[in-house]
């Protein structure tokens, strides 16, 4: 890995485009090293795991509404979508977004956390779409995805987005535009082009995870994806972009993020290294926000000593890090957080619920957990608004550890009862997760695929894509002259 200082230049200073990061984001899309086998592993693994949760959400609101949308583009050759029959095709760009739609709705797929969050699974579904449109083959897909992963994990290491209220989709905008730019084998110059413009356009405010969480939370990354796809299509015809879009002087780091003086310092891959940052990133055992996920095993193996005593609660606390606090915790300072009839996505970053129904029911469901009358349920609600967050700094050190093997992503919970005894435990990282009790391997993802998708597909179904090895082996056609 090499480390890149990156800072604004004025436009006078005419900064060389091979010291811009836009830049080197491309080299290295461009460049067409081969992904690890245990990195060709982990993209199927991911590949799995996203056809299960968007399989598992074709039936709510949002997911309908993305494919109705999609649908209005019909294109012979096109892209398929999920739940529908192969030869219903639409335009990439809208399979995409109706897919990533799907993939984000349930909050289950793989996640990455650093300086700034990360959903990188998110790449799949506008790579994915792009290639089936323009018959490109597994290994170009493989490379593609290894790429995109990369780009989008390199840059949560260096740079926070929420720190100045941007969400995590501005860096997912450059991962997929280099995703999908390695996936047509272009050379840097039209992909920086593509991946400058992605970034111009794919900024957004942290408000869609504030207060009342609607369904644009599931919607944004894909509207990314789909704004990637058509920014490589435009660069693939020659058009140009803002640039330098991260060090102008009027660019991201001038106004998106800590101003003209603010500089990051960016370590990516050299020409020829292997692309390994999927490795680095961990998917959900329960359908919840990724910080949620120890908490929800920490519940199950303290019900059987709080739940007896229930009734005599006097407090519960979560001590954890100052993210797991401020998002969604009680340090968000979001009412919505404690309201049971909150909307699902509320809901699904309040920790304070969200341990409160694991320690009741023993179990956590995509569905049931989500219930209106679940949450409404008079005992839940009483347990529910005893419990706060507080930042622990121990907890965020962890958190922000660049060792990934010595990362935590848990707390600690102490049960405070009205006699003054404390029943306490922690847990650093959640029982899924490379380093945790139970790390997920390829029969997990396939029993995820298989429990999720009972009853909605056929088992045949299911047995073709959890038993796929190899993913560089489909025969590569030839591919269209652009994009879309």
């Amino acid at each position: 890995m090499k480390t890149h200082e990156v800072r604004v230049h004025p436009s006078k200073a005419d900064l060389p485009r091979e010291r811009q990061l836009a830049w080197l984001l491309a080299d290295l899309a461009a460049d067409p090293v081969a992904p690890d086998a245990d990195v060709v592993e982990m993209i199927g693994n991911r590949i799995i795991d996203n056809a299960a949760v968007a399989l598992a959400s074709l039936d709510r609101g949002p997911v309908a509404v993305a494919r109705a949308q999609a649908l209005a583009h019909p294109r012979p050759g096109g892209a398929p979508l999920f739940g529908l029959p192969a030869d219903r095709l639409v335009d990439c760009e809208w399979a995409a977004y109706a897919n990533g739609v799907a993939v984000r709705e349930l909050d289950f797929h793989d996640t990455f956390l650093a300086a700034e969050y990360s959903h990188p699974g998110d790449n799949i579904p506008p790579i994915l779409a792009v290639g089936q449109q323009t018959g490109r083959g597994g290994a170009d897909l493989v490379r593609a995805v290894a790429a995109a992963y990369e780009v989008q994990i390199d840059l949560s290491k260096a740079i926070s987005l929420h720190r100045y209220k941007k969400d995590h989709v501005g860096h997912l905008a450059a991962s997929a535009a280099a995703g999908v730019g390695a996936l047509m084998g272009l050379d840097a110059f039209p992909a920086w082009q593509a991946i400058q413009q992605a970034v111009h356009v794919g900024f957004s405010t942290r408000q869609l995870r504030k207060g009342t969480i609607s369904s644009w939370k599931a919607y944004a990354p894909a509207w990314t994806g789909k704004q990637a796809i058509e920014a490589v299509d435009r660069a693939m015809r020659g058009e140009t972009s803002p640039s330098p879009i991260y060090e102008g002087e009027d660019g991201v780091i001038a106004w998106m993020l800590g101003g003209p003086d603010d500089a990051y310092r960016v370590a990516l891959p050299e020409r020829g290294e292997p692309r390994r940052a999927i490795l680095e990133s961990y998917t959900k055992e329960h359908s919840a926000e990724y910080q949620a996920q120890a908490v929800i095993d920490l519940a199950f193996r303290m019900r059987d000593r709080v739940l007896p005593r229930a009734g005599d609660v006097e407090a519960i606390v979560l001590r954890t890090s100052h993210h797991t606090h401020n998002v969604i915790g009680s340090g968000s300072g979001d009412p919505q957080k404690y309201d049971p009839g909150a909307t699902r996505e509320t809901l699904d970053h309040s920790v304070m619920y969200i341990f409160t129904v694991a320690l009741q029911d023993g179990r956590w469901h995509h569905v049931d957990s989500y219930r209106p009358e679940r949450a409404a349920r008079p005992d839940t609600v009483a347990l529910w608004r005893k419990m706060t967050t507080a930042e622990d700094p121990e907890w965020t050190r962890r958190y922000l550890d660049p060792d990934a093997s010595k990362k935590a992503f848990g707390g600690r919970v102490e049960v405070r009862f009205r006699d003054g005894s404390v029943i306490a435990d922690e847990v650093a990282v959640a029982n899924a997760h490379p380093n945790g009790a139970h790390p997920f391997r390829r029969p997990d993802y396939v029993r995820k695929l298989d429990s999720l998708t009972g009853g909605l597909v056929p088992r045949e179904g299911t047995r073709r894509t959890g038993s796929c090895r190899s993913w560089t082996a489909c025969p590569r056609s030839t591919p269209r002259a652009s994009a879309t």
